[in-house]
């Protein structure tokens, strides 16, 4: 389990393709204290570290994680939003995550505010996933709260700190970004419409 609360920024530094998997090389300033078999997060997507060497360390994505995720878009050189697993002493500053991608969405808009960003998004709505006006979202890993939430979009605002911290930086219009919805809220649509 994730907070959202993003620890540090990775860079890939080699994409191997393997059948229908993709082995991801990272280097991340907290490679050194990573271990194999460990779930990390990375741009929300949970992952497991197979291989570490020096300050570098690699995860492999199947082809279903290629399907639902921006990961299939990775190249050499992109930055991505890191995240370990919380510790059981651990505080909770995000919201839960679970590091489960379900949808992609994209940027639809950024407006430079003075001294913030506003982002805004669209996503398919036809998955049924919802956002709720002042709820939870996780972007990229990154735990937010909605508003102008409608169907099928929501806009978060962006602080400095979170914004040079965070791939949020990089991000431009028509970008494709990893969505998580909060599971409250996918809990309780579920019972509200059952499996119909």
């Amino acid at each position: 389990m994730f907070t959202g609360i993003i620890e540090t920024l990775g860079e890939v530094k080699k994409v191997t393709h393997e059948g229908n998997n993709v082995h991801f090389d990272l280097y991340s300033a907290i490679t050194s204290q990573l271990r194999i078999d460990q779930s990390v997060a990375h741009n929300g997507v949970c992952l497991t570290v197979v291989h570490i060497e020096g300050d570098q360390y690699r995860v492999t994505a199947v082809d279903e994680t290629l399907k639902k995720t921006n990961l299939g878009e990775w190249h050499e050189g992109k930055k991505v939003n890191v995240e370990r697993c919380m510790p059981a002493s651990g505080r909770f500053d995000g919201h839960i995550v679970q590091g489960h991608v379900d949808q992609v969405g994209w940027v639809d808009n950024i407006t430079e505010e003075a001294g913030s960003w506003i982002f805004d998004f669209s996503f398919d709505t036809s998955l049924g996933n919802i956002t709720v006006e002042k709820g939870s979202i996780t972007i990229n890993g990154t735990s937010l709260t909605c508003f102008n939430s409608h169907d099928g979009g929501f806009s978060v605002a962006i602080i400095p700190y979170t914004y040079e911290h965070t791939n949020f930086h990089q991000l431009r219009v028509g970008d494709k970004v990893n969505l998580e919805f909060d599971i409250l809220g996918k809990y309780i649509q579920r019972i509200i419409k059952g499996y119909g």
